[in-house]
């Protein structure tokens, strides 16, 4: 989309999968002044470096960044070095353990190989709050901390529900909302990007703003996305996650996976199909012109190419054709080499008797024993192309076999 775009046409473009804008005619006016004026707005998201990789899940939100850079103006991309130290307690009901500064860093040095996938590194400012988080010093934190009110601080609904049931709150959580308050203030942010869970912050941050004497900035929040269940929100911890450093063949593979009703929430909040044209497929589908099984295999190739490139998205699309539409095993399956005794039912058996929970979790088709068991339950397990559905398996060792969880396959060998 070009830089000179009505204010209409930009608005139109920007309310794609927002959940809401605080406030619109704020926005509306700022869009104004920027074709007036030639100055870009500057547009700020904030990732706190808890974790080394990021999830389709995070990147709704760095999408709307793009989309904001369509528009030619200058997003930042902010790593929260600083604020991981603190955990940002949105919806938790505990404390978030702490973090050393070294897991911080090293999770942010991943972070920044990662996000230039969807954004242009020429017309990014990658910052970390620690620039101004730490110079800001005892007589900074006080001074900011005099500017909100604890009865405004237990307003948050998470903070309330914890006061009301006795659940401790720490006095450091606390800060959390005005160091991000702060982070506008330093980077002098027009709009705030965040997920529907950061609300209370974002607002947190208009009010900041004001208090040091500049414009409060515009909010727009965006959906929490469904993970492959469609129920839970996209998250590594419930294994219903698709990393963006993940093979061609289990991004699309998993992509194949959902269900064609979240297929449209991918869709709206994970491209940059418009809504118009979203629209017309779900139309064409209703009407029988189209399958929605063509449909996701489109979508799993543009997410795929996304982030590998188009020829790694077509052969991941052939190979799934040939695993799960022909019964063919690729040549080029990943290989997993397993020991008997590393899986084996008992301690020092030989009778073959194979935990396949545990031979699950060691092939990377499961994110740990108690994933591995729901898969089984849920008949979702198949040892040469046969569902098995106890988690005792008998098994000639030495033996070779391919192993399949849903649309992820393996070829396992199992050595005495």
């Amino acid at each position: 989309m070009a830089t000179s775009a009505t204010v209409a046409d930009q608005l139109s473009y920007l309310r794609k999968g927002a959940a809401e804008i605080i406030r619109e005619e704020e926005l509306r006016e700022r869009l104004q002044k920027s074709l007036e004026t030639g100055k870009p707005l500057r547009v700020k998201a904030g990732f706190d470096a808890t974790a080394p990789d990021i999830h389709l899940g995070h990147t709704v939100l760095i999408r709307k960044l793009k989309h904001f850079q369509d528009l030619g103006h200058r997003v930042i991309f902010l790593i929260g070095d600083f604020t991981a130290m603190i955990g940002d307690p949105s919806g938790r009901t505990v404390t978030r353990p702490p973090l050393s500064r070294e897991e911080i860093n090293r999770n942010a040095e991943t972070y920044k190989t990662q996000v230039f996938k969807i954004l242009d590194p020429s017309k990014t400012e990658l910052r970390f709050n620690s620039e101004w988080l730490d110079r800001l010093g005892s007589e900074g934190l006080i001074r900011l901390a005099a500017r909100y009110t604890v009865s405004q601080m237990l307003e948050r609904e998470d903070f309330h529900k914890r006061f009301q049931e006795e659940r401790p709150i720490a006095i450091h959580e606390l800060l959390y909302p005005l160091a991000q308050a702060y982070d506008s203030v330093a980077l002098g942010a027009d709009v705030e990007l965040g997920g529907t869970d950061q609300k209370f912050n974002l607002l947190v941050g208009r009010e900041i703003q004001r208090a040091y004497g500049q414009p409060s900035q515009v909010v727009l929040t965006m959906p929490i996305l469904e993970g492959l269940d469609g129920v839970q929100k996209m998250s590594k911890s419930l294994g219903n996650y698709i990393g963006i450093t993940e093979p061609p063949r289990e991004m699309f593979g998993k992509i194949m996976s959902i269900s064609d009703e979240l297929m449209w929430r991918y869709y709206e909040l994970l491209t940059d199909i418009s809504v118009e044209e979203i629209a017309e497929m779900k139309a064409s589908v209703s009407a029988g012109g189209a399958h929605p099984m063509a449909l996701k295999k489109a979508l799993g190739r543009r997410i795929v190419a996304d982030f590998h490139s188009e020829e790694a998205a077509l052969r991941a699309a052939e190979e799934w054709e040939a695993i799960f539409q022909r019964d063919q095993v690729p040549e080029n399956i990943e290989h997993i080499v397993v020991r008997y005794p590393d899986v084996a039912a008992k301690s020092n058996a030989s009778d073959g008797v194979v935990k396949l929970d545990k031979l699950l979790a060691r092939a990377g088709l499961a994110n740990s024993v108690s994933d591995a068991l729901r898969k089984i339950k849920q008949n979702a397990v198949r040892i040469d192309n046969e569902v098995k559905s106890e988690p005792m398996v008998h098994i000639k060792v030495p033996a070779e076999f391919t192993l399949r969880v849903g649309r992820l396959l393996r070829k396992v060998t199992i050595m005495p």
